[in-house]
């Protein structure tokens, strides 16, 4: 499985193309999915094994990506958190553009700063390739994202 610990929760990666792969997330202890991949839908492959998933199709296009993106992504991972037991696997097709641009959003929502929070992805996941645009989308997100308050 083409995946890659970012924090001790958060893990980045490629598709889950079958079942074997998705039983071997499970094995690692992933909960939660964020599928970031426009091309195919996990949900089908978790329900048996109680993963719960987000699909949040998005394409692969280098143009900016609209907030709502990310407050979904961000919204999910963060109530994943709630459960100290809980780990979200954020994916998309090759886990080199979407899926790390969904995690940066979420390091960005847990108090990261941008630099450290591409540091962390970088040094982890060196496939990354940070487009210039998804950062700023990300970026545009955070400046007008208000925490959920309790």
């Amino acid at each position: 499985m083409d995946m890659t610990w970012i924090t001790d929760r958060v893990a980045v990666g490629g598709g889950i193309w079958t079942d074997d792969q998705m039983i071997e997330l499970v094995r690692h202890g992933i909960t939660h999915i964020i599928d970031m991949q426009i091309e195919f839908d996990d949900r089908p492959l978790a329900e048996p094994h109680g993963v719960e998933v987000l699909w949040n199709p998005v394409d692969d296009d280098f143009q900016p990506k609209p907030p709502h993106v990310f407050q979904k992504g961000v919204e999910f991972a963060l109530r994943a958190f709630e459960d100290p037991e809980s780990k979200v696997y954020i994916h998309c097709a090759a886990g080199v553009h979407r899926a790390p641009m969904m995690t940066l959003a979420v390091l960005r929502a847990l108090g990261f700063s941008l630099k450290d929070a591409v540091r962390m992805i970088e040094s982890r996941r060196h496939v990354v390739d940070f487009a210039d645009v998804y950062v700023q989308s990300v970026e545009e997100f955070m400046s007008t994202y208000e925490p959920a308050v309790e």
